[in-house]
């Protein structure tokens, strides 16, 4: 098998992977305080990111590195994680996986800024769209839908289009997986203490649901995940491979209402598919 065969069927697995983080979060929440989650679920994914960087990595940050590191950090260790759980006591994880096709146009956005690239105007006119149709989406969902959620669930798909783009960059120096490695130790001096105060605070959930959903965004979300998806990336090309998170809502809302049943509306499979095209036009013009 070539590489470039090999890099898709990689990345198609990370996106699969990272396609049961909404719902898996969705159960977790059920059981876990929101910032227990995120505290647990980034220590535990690094003590095995630093098992990862200790057998198969000899490259270590330098200089402004650490500085970068802290805002892949803070987008995808911590903010992500954090405000999706938050919002996922508001929203179901079917409404959060329509709002998540913003992420791949967010990331590019992020990319472009950070860069200096200056795409075409119809790259603009194609994100306003995407923006507009999620927008419409959420007033539609008004009378069921809690606007906290909604507004949680933005603000998670931003600071992680951030931490996407940051952690581009920082690729190209220290590698692409053991960029989520680092970030994840450099997030365990604040996370590791805030996971024992909150876990000794909060009543530990009888039921096995939460701890399975705990289990799955701890090791396959946090870390096992970005292993295929950014080897995929590194092999079958950034640019190519990376269109298929264009497929993680569809994934998502099958898994939301086959293993949740969760009510996949028609309503959210239509914003779903026309916020994809908007992306991959505006991904085309970018």
């Amino acid at each position: 098998m070539d590489d470039k065969r090999k890099g898709w069927l990689l990345g198609l697995a990370g996106m699969l992977i990272f396609s049961g983080s909404l719902p898996a979060t969705r159960v977790a929440v059920q059981g876990f305080a929101p910032l227990a989650l995120t505290t647990v679920r980034a220590s535990a994914a690094a003590a095995l990111g630093a098992l990862a960087l200790l057998a198969w990595s000899r490259a270590r940050p330098h200089g402004t590195e650490w500085l970068h590191l802290l805002a892949v950090a803070g987008g995808v260790v911590v903010g992500f994680p954090l405000l999706s759980a938050m919002a996922l006591r508001h929203i179901t994880a079917a409404d959060a996986l329509v709002l998540i096709a913003l992420l791949p146009l967010c990331t590019a956005s992020f990319a472009v800024l950070r860069a200096g690239e200056r795409p075409r105007a119809a790259f603009w006119g194609f994100s306003a769209l995407g923006a507009a149709l999620v927008a419409a989406f959420a007033l539609h969902q008004g009378a069921h839908a809690a606007w906290p959620g909604d507004a949680l669930m933005l603000a998670a798909i931003v600071v992680c289009g951030y931490g996407y783009a940051e952690g581009a960059r920082l690729s190209r120096a220290l590698g692409s997986w053991q960029v989520i490695c680092w970030a994840l130790l450099v997030a365990l001096p604040l996370m590791l203490p805030l996971a024992a105060w909150t876990m000794a605070r909060q009543p530990l959930p009888a039921q096995l649901a939460p701890w399975l959903g705990l289990g799955y965004v701890s090791v396959f979300s946090m870390l096992v995940g970005f292993f295929f998806w950014y080897r995929g990336l590194a092999l079958g090309g950034i640019a190519a491979v990376g269109q298929l998170q264009l497929l993680q809502p569809f994934v998502g809302l099958l898994l939301a209402a086959s293993l949740l049943g969760e009510q996949v509306e028609p309503a959210m499979l239509a914003t779903a598919l026309a916020v994809i095209g908007c992306v991959v036009a505006a991904r085309r013009y970018g």
